[in-house]
């Protein structure tokens, strides 16, 4: 392992690893049947976690703490496939890390660790809704989507400078609110898969592992469509000439 590459490595296990400890370890101790400001205690849990190590490390790896964003920025042409590969590796034993301390400090699985899963029978008002496989498939990939969007738009091209983190921390925070009652609103498959290891409940795996991928990499497919377009307005639009005097 070169020099260059192991603090980047390194970066993304520990911030997954504080990601899952916290976001996860949040939604086990609220619990189910909170109500929405459990939601939103547990949406800024894993929104100022993101926040917080995207200010830490986001100079050493850019902070990505998911392979759904890794993916993501591998598919905009911001990074090498092998660095990609490492970083989803390293992501994933941090993931099943945080799951694994998790699990020791509260003694067990039985909280269930914040495995996320889809809704059944949850009220809304005077409606009781049930999120079907597709249905989760489409919320994830798009909560996905939205999260690679802004982390394309901001810290892969500098358009918010040092703000980048807390626009990508907001995001996350925004996205569990909306989600995190219907499927759970990991959209990173660290996220989901380590919980899930530990426990051994894979109930739906392959919807919060294929899902957050598919919405990454329309997030980056149209990232770089727009920069392409932009680029090629600018190269069609000539500049001004006045006549000499």
């Amino acid at each position: 392992m070169s020099n260059r590459i192991a603090p980047k490595l390194l970066a993304e296990f520990i911030g997954t690893f504080a990601f899952v400890f916290i976001g996860a370890g949040a939604a086990a101790v609220v619990g189910d049947g909170i109500g929405l400001p459990g939601i939103v205690a547990i949406a800024f849990a894993h929104g100022l976690t993101i926040m917080v190590f995207a200010f830490a490390y986001g100079s050493v790896s850019g902070a990505h703490m998911n392979p759904a964003v890794t993916v993501g920025v591998l598919a905009a042409g911001a990074m090498r496939p092998g660095e990609a590969a490492g970083y989803i590796v390293s992501q994933l034993i941090g993931g099943i890390g945080g799951a694994l301390f998790l699990s020791t400090v509260l003694g067990g699985t039985a909280t269930g660790l914040g495995t996320p899963a889809l809704a059944h029978n949850l009220v809304l008002g005077a409606a009781t809704l049930t999120i079907t496989p597709a249905q989760g498939f489409m919320i994830e990939a798009m909560l996905a989507f939205l999260l690679v969007t802004v982390v394309l738009s901001t810290a892969v091209a500098g358009r918010a400078g040092s703000l980048a983190p807390l626009a990508i921390g907001m995001t996350l925070t925004l996205n569990i609110i909306m989600g995190g009652a219907l499927t759970g609103a990991a959209f990173n498959p660290a996220r989901a898969l380590g919980p899930m290891v530990v426990t051994g409940n894979f109930t739906e795996v392959w919807l919060y592992i294929a899902a957050p991928i598919v919405g990454a990499i329309v997030a980056a497919m149209l990232h770089t469509g727009l920069a392409r377009l932009i680029r090629e307005r600018a190269t069609t639009i000539s500049p001004v000439s006045t006549p000499a005097e």
